[in-house]
């Protein structure tokens, strides 16, 4: 990776993603009866992105055309700054999307589009920099996600590198220490919501300091860290991983903190899926990802842990079908309470969502 050009930060378009996962076909779910809760995914149309409504949603949840999908019972969105009022007092514009994604709940409620329960939790964004002001923009978005708004997700992914130019929010480097950002954080707590996380694992340590500062806060910190593998971090992997690992190490020891198994699908792993001809197999996958998601079970435990989609960005790795059984041979071993766990129980727990 270190000696190519990079390229596969940029997103492929949906049409040449589809050409490229037809390559291989698509695998039959391994344990199709396991209840599953995809805590994050996305939902959004634009130029860059193309289109990812709840029917494309479905439509990998489902398999694709030849079914054999997972039992994903229910979901949980993220924010990715996707339909914002247009108009209106900025601080209150991401109160659009809330609205937009609880409609497609409701979408999803009416069962027309199958049984899984779409987007039963929704996590938006609010400036947290607002400081206290930013009660105003919860309680909005509150109201907006018709009593499925669970918290907010505020990315802070810094690099001086090419993953800094990707990123979706220009950040400065530890916008978590920043004393208006906690003043802003302290809402959170107070209003009994969640924090999703989401940086780079240089990072990590800023995320360790907030969460002790705030022990009483639910944080969640997403796609295991944010270890990169591209830019000055390109074949550097032995150097980066103790680095990473003792990062995630003193995280765990928070226990306010839980961690999300997935979002390796991304390029900014530096795996280099997107380079080959045709997309992994869920072995090839599972074999790659371990170092990363079996270091965090160990640390947090699978009562702190949660597997995850990160869907559509992981699709430029790997189909849906393909990703949850890669997941399912990493978990071949484990006890059927711990599998309960992994796959919907800390989910359930953390997002306030439904039981299977």
């Amino acid at each position: 990776m270190a000696a190519r050009e990079y390229r596969g930060l940029a997103y492929r378009n949906n049409a040449d993603l589809a050409a490229w996962l037809a390559k291989r076909p698509t695998e039959t779910a391994l344990e199709p009866e396991l209840p599953i809760i995809d805590p994050h995914h996305h939902l959004w149309h634009t130029p860059t992105r193309g289109l990812y409504f709840l029917p494309e949603l479905m439509a990998d949840l489902s398999g694709g055309k030849g079914g054999g999908g997972h039992n994903i019972v229910s979901t949980v969105f993220l924010e990715c700054q996707s339909m914002f009022r247009a108009g209106g007092p900025d601080e209150l514009k991401p109160v659009g999307e809330v609205e937009f994604v609880a409609g497609q709940a409701a979408q999803s409620a009416s069962g027309q589009y199958g049984k899984t329960r779409v987007c039963e939790g929704i996590i938006g964004w609010a400036d947290l920099m607002l400081g206290t002001k930013v009660r105003e923009v919860l309680e909005a978005e509150i109201a907006a996600g018709g009593g499925r708004f669970r918290g907010v997700r505020y990315g802070t992914s810094y690099d001086e590198g090419i993953a800094g130019k990707f990123v979706s929010r220009t950040m400065p480097a530890h916008r978590l220490l920043d004393p208006k950002l906690r003043e802003g954080f302290a809402v959170l707590g107070k209003m009994g919501l969640t924090f999703d996380s989401w940086h780079f694992h240089p990072q990590l340590p800023d995320l360790v300091d907030l969460a002790r500062a705030f022990p009483d806060t639910t944080i969640i910190c997403d796609h295991v860290g944010g270890m990169l593998g591209i830019g000055q971090y390109a074949g550097k992997t032995a150097e980066v991983m103790p680095v990473w690992k003792k990062s995630i190490a003193e995280l765990a020891k928070c226990p306010n903190v839980h961690m999300k198994l997935g979002g390796l699908g991304m390029t900014s792993f530096g795996f280099g899926f997107e380079f080959e001809d045709a997309p992994p197999s869920s072995e090839k996958l599972a074999e790659t990802w371990r170092p990363y998601i079996e270091p965090c079970i160990e640390a947090f435990g699978v009562d702190r842990c949660m597997f995850e989609s990160n869907f559509p960005p992981d699709k430029q790795s790997c189909g849906y079908t393909e990703l949850w059984n890669a997941f399912k041979h990493l978990t071949r071993n484990a006890s059927a309470a711990e599998k309960t766990a992994l796959y919907s129980g800390t989910a359930a727990k953390v997002y306030r969502l439904i039981k299977p």
